[in-house]
């Protein structure tokens, strides 16, 4: 399994914008598990934490039509990427 873990820094205000975009993605093939979550110590902070079967299904994700469009609408909210953590996924339980 292939896993990244990331920050993503918006636009002061832009953070629900952007998390709706993310939390609108259809399934995409081989990912596990996509959670997008508020940093509770900055306003303008999303953690994005994903788990996929492999790192090329991780790749292929943005040739799908549906990521392409949500990364060009969320690419003016964002000021940048704080942390971006690789991971090798060993457990885990999905309710």
């Amino acid at each position: 399994m292939y896993g990244v873990i990331g920050k993503i820094v918006t636009s002061p205000g832009d953070r629900d914008e952007l998390a709706a975009i993310l939390t609108a993605l259809p399934a995409m093939p081989g990912c596990r598990s996509y959670v997008v979550a508020e940093d509770r110590s900055d306003p303008n902070g999303l953690w994005v934490t994903e788990v996929w079967d492999s790192a090329e299904a991780h790749r292929s994700s943005l040739d799908i039509t549906e990521v392409q469009e949500a990364m060009a609408r969320g690419r003016a909210l964002i000021v940048g990427f704080e942390h971006r953590f690789e991971t090798t996924p060993i457990a885990g339980t999905v309710t």
